[in-house]
């Protein structure tokens, strides 16, 4: 359809529906995010840097943490350790998606196979939010016995060429949460940046989020929190209804 316009062509008629969502208009789907450690300060912590996404989510996003498993998630042992913690607690809460939020991404095979809801590893959501935003991403560690474990996943996801640098900051995970690290994180950001090429930086832990924002502003780079490109993930696949695959 069209109508004429000010200088005598035709001009295109343009219809615009607009549509007013109410969240009362619509179930909401659950996300339960799960810190597989036993650390209520990291789950707190995850609360605060999720906030630029629980302000104005559809979902209902749940955090817990898992009183069987160790304070913090360092070595492969550690790993090993809560996978079976991670499927009973999926087993007994009910929830649309889970997002797990280690950044080992602990038995996620494993975990997949236990339910036919979708279940987001934060470090495999960063890896593929770092992908869309540079060419090379560098990943900030905590320890450096995640260094070889990091490898070992980037290079089953078939992504390991895009690994600029990861560096570790040498803590533990109550060191992290008992001690303000900015400024340590953001040395190694800058070595990840100058030294190793690194176009994206990923923070590799689910407590160093509520830096994102300071570091961005002084790296000039982007900067990747995993528990927020995780949970992001999880609302995307739920929005758009994404068939899960047969188990």
């Amino acid at each position: 359809m069209a109508t004429k316009a000010a200088n005598g062509f035709d001009a295109p008629f343009f219809v615009v529906y607009y549509v007013e969502y109410s969240k009362r208009d619509h179930a909401l789907s659950s996300i339960l995010v799960i810190n597989p450690n036993s650390s209520v300060s990291v789950t707190q912590s995850m609360q605060a840097c999720l906030s630029i996404i629980t302000e104005t989510s559809r979902h209902d996003i749940a955090l817990t943490e898992l009183a069987k498993s160790p304070p913090g998630i360092e070595t492969d042992a550690h790993v090993e350790m809560v996978v079976p913690n991670i499927i009973e607690r999926i087993a007994d809460e009910h929830a649309d998606a889970y997002v797990l939020s280690c950044f080992s991404d602990p038995g996620i095979d494993r975990v997949r196979a236990t339910t036919s809801r979708p279940v987001i590893g934060i470090a495999e959501a960063a890896y593929l939010a770092a992908l869309g935003l540079g060419r090379r991403f560098g990943i900030v560690s905590l320890g450096p016995s995640s260094i070889a474990r990091h490898l070992r996943y980037l290079q089953a996801l078939q992504i390991s060429g895009r690994l600029a640098g990861d560096r570790s900051i040498d803590m533990t995970i109550p060191q992290l949460m008992a001690t303000d690290v900015v400024e340590t994180v953001l040395r190694t950001g800058s070595k990840l940046r100058d030294e190793d090429g690194a176009d994206v930086v990923i923070l590799g832990c689910a407590g160093l989020g509520s830096y994102r924002a300071a570091l961005e502003a002084a790296l000039g780079l982007p900067v990747v929190d995993p528990v927020q490109a995780g949970v992001a993930l999880a609302a995307t696949t739920l929005d758009l209804q994404y068939r899960m695959k047969a188990r």
